[in-house]
């Protein structure tokens, strides 16, 4: 059985599908169908939802709001937690305030969408206290509007998040945060239909021993690639393990010479442990999708599915980072650049899992690139990451690694080997520039031509040195096809 807040309605569920997601389930189990299905991939927000979880920071414990695609969100990884959906902020036959700013800014026309932006706008003004634009556009740039031309949408967030007024989940955080401690899992819980099972336990010893035992099952964490599955290809996922309640694999933990990420930790909360570290890195994260997939998806999940055009394994390669893989009571240490053997293939052996990556610190002229069709909310044609060391003039040591350019994310060698020992100069630029054509044979799709691909990794070598020969200049992960 799982238990979660419906706002404030205690809900025991047992039986359900696993395979059901939040989305579904507000519309055809529980009546609240102001939440929208637009897409069913996470890409238009109609159907952004808000969970609330409790949180102990320097401020003590709290209850963290956080944005979600619904679309993408199974109802198992629910447990424990509070679920807000559009329905729950009208209070007392009163709008709430950013409901009425989006009325007096006139932020809704058709208003299919604007359900999903009022829940967006109500995780921005929970989480700032005076947010600025830039703020507003992150926590905007997982929804999509045909009418308003977000003018008006943008406005009502000024409106709503600036001398922002108490609203009923302010006046009633001590009764939740109870409420959510006295539901708090203490043992491994369970999802059950008959046919399906999802399995939620809390510590990386009792997933250890499930996944052992289930061997077949699917390990859930964000579930934003895993529940594409369902809602687009409408395939039955029969086993699955959600490992989002096991705080092991959430911490996020700073070392003097690295950082160790829990394979659970969501990106959001990666953020800005790599942002202090690696400025680059932390802007690309910005661009990895929505703030509400961030919310959800995790660095392990990120790697672990073995896509080419996944945005953090060219980055963490070109750091020499390494994963933690345990099996059973068994761990054992793995070059990142080693996991990956083929398309979509993985050094992983069965009921293996990733626990954690070990991010090195201290390398100061790391940059990434990611090539995109647009700013935000989209998937790289090409993401590179270059990371050298120059001594006196002369490369001494050179990681080099794409993403979109072969059938995993990899080292570029034969462009590291003309770098290594050789002057740091233009010269050496452009013939390891050539050797780029001997590292990949990229292929054309719909994002970019497999030409498009080797001229903008080409280039963005040549950008690399440009910004490293004048540090002056601003750099930005921005580029586009």
């Amino acid at each position: 059985m799982i238990q979660f807040l419906l706002n404030q309605e205690l809900r025991s569920e047992h039986a359900l599908d696993p395979n059901l997601t939040v989305l579904n389930y507000l519309r055809e189990h529980v009546g609240k169908p102001g939440t929208k299905e637009g897409c069913a991939s996470g890409d238009c927000g109609a159907c952004t939802v808000v969970v609330g979880e409790l949180h102990s920071d320097e401020q003590g414990e709290r209850i963290r709001y956080r944005s979600l695609n619904a679309c993408l969100t199974f109802v198992s990884s629910l447990h424990g937690k509070q679920l807000i959906s559009v329905e729950d902020l009208k209070h007392q036959g009163q709008l709430h305030s950013v409901q009425q700013a989006m009325v007096e800014c006139h932020g809704s026309q058709c208003g299919f969408c604007t359900p999903g932006f009022v829940m967006s706008l109500f995780a921005l003004q929970k989480n700032s206290d005076a947010p600025d634009r830039d703020k507003a556009h992150e926590a905007l740039a997982g929804n999509l509007c045909r009418c308003t031309g977000y003018r008006p949408i943008l406005a009502a967030a000024e409106q709503a998040c600036c001398n922002k007024p108490q609203d009923q989940f302010d006046s009633r955080e001590a009764q939740t945060i109870a409420r959510l401690k006295a539901i708090a899992p203490t043992h491994t819980a369970e999802l059950n239909s008959g046919d399906k099972r999802c399995l939620v336990p809390l510590t990386v010893a009792d997933l250890a021993d499930l996944y052992d035992a289930y061997p077949q099952a699917r390990l859930l964490a964000g579930g934003t690639d895993l529940a594409l599955e369902v809602t687009q290809f409408h395939r039955t996922l029969p086993v699955m393990i959600y490992v989002g309640n096991i705080d092991e694999m959430k911490r996020i933990e700073t070392f003097d010479d690295r950082l160790e990420i829990g394979a659970a930790a969501a990106l959001s909360d990666c953020y800005t442990a790599l942002r202090h570290e690696y400025p680059d890195f932390g802007e690309l994260l910005q661009r990895f999708a929505s703030l509400q997939i961030r919310n959800q998806g995790t660095l392990g999940g990120n790697i672990g599915n073995a896509s080419p055009i996944g945005d953090s394994p060219p980055l963490l390669i070109a750091l020499g980072a390494q994963i933690v893989l345990c099996k059973g009571n068994v761990r054992r240490t793995l070059a990142l650049e080693d996991y990956f053997i083929d398309y979509r293939v993985t050094a992983r052996q069965d009921s293996e899992f990733i626990e954690k990556i070990i991010v090195p610190k201290g390398h100061t002229r790391f940059r990434a690139y990611k090539v995109s069709k647009r700013l935000d909310d989209d998937i790289s044609a090409v993401c590179a990451a270059f990371n050298l060391k120059i001594d006196d003039g002369v490369i001494s040591d050179a990681r080099v690694a794409f993403g979109g350019m072969a059938a995993t994310p990899k080292r570029a060698q034969h462009c590291e080997t003309v770098l290594i020992g050789a002057p740091w100069n233009a010269a050496t630029v452009e013939h390891a520039c050539a050797a780029l054509a001997e590292d990949f044979t990229p292929l054309s799709d719909f994002r970019a031509s497999k030409e498009y691909r080797l001229l903008s990794a080409q280039n963005l070598l040549r950008k690399y040195f440009i910004e490293l020969q004048t540090p002056h200049i601003e750099t930005r992960v921005t580029a586009y096809v």
